[in-house]
C-alpha cells in the first residue's frame, strides 16, 4: 500500500503555455509513480481554458463543480455540468475550461505513452472559438 498525504501535495498554477486565464492543478497521480495513469483535479476560474491539445490514449473528464465548456475540433462548444463525464478519443484535438462567468472544476484522467507524455499541446483557443454559445 502507498499513501500520499494531502498536505504533501502542492497545488500548482497551470502554465501559461497550456492555459488561458487562471487555472489551479492538484496532481492525484503523476503517471509513473504507481502506474502510467495520470489523474489531476483542475480548477478553472471563470473564462479560463486549456489550449488545443490531444492525448495519445484519450482523456476522461469528470465535472465536479461549476459550469464548463468542452469542444472538439470542427464542432461547436458544449456546456458541461457537475456530474457530466466527457471522453475524448486518442488523438482527438480538443479543449476544455470554465464558462465565461462561472468557475469549473473537473478530474482529468489520461494514460502516459511509452515516453511518459500524456498530451501534445497546440495553440491557445481563440476568443471566437471560446465565446461560441455552448449547447
Amino acid at each position: 500500500m502507498k499513501l500520499r498525504r494531502a498536505e504533501s501535495q502542492l497545488t500548482k498554477r497551470g502554465p501559461a503555455d497550456y492555459f488561458t486565464g487562471t487555472v489551479w492543478i492538484d496532481e492525484i497521480t503523476t503517471g509513473g509513480e504507481i502506474s502510467t495513469t495520470k489523474i489531476v483535479r483542475v480548477a478553472f476560474e471563470p473564462g479560463a481554458r486549456t489550449a488545443w491539445h490531444t492525448h495519445p490514449h484519450g482523456q476522461m473528464l469528470h465535472i465536479l463543480s461549476g459550469l464548463g465548456r468542452v469542444q472538439r475540433a470542427g464542432e461547436r462548444a458544449i456546456t458541461v455540468h457537475p456530474g457530466d463525464t466527457v471522453w475524448f478519443e486518442p488523438g482527438e484535438r480538443h479543449w476544455h475550461g470554465a464558462a465565461p462567468q462561472t468557475a469549473m472544476t473537473h478530474l482529468a484522467v489520461q494514460q502516459a505513452d511509452a515516453l511518459g507524455s500524456t498530451a501534445t499541446w497546440f495553440e491557445p483557443v481563440s476568443d471566437a472559438d471560446y465565446l461560441q454559445s455552448g449547447s
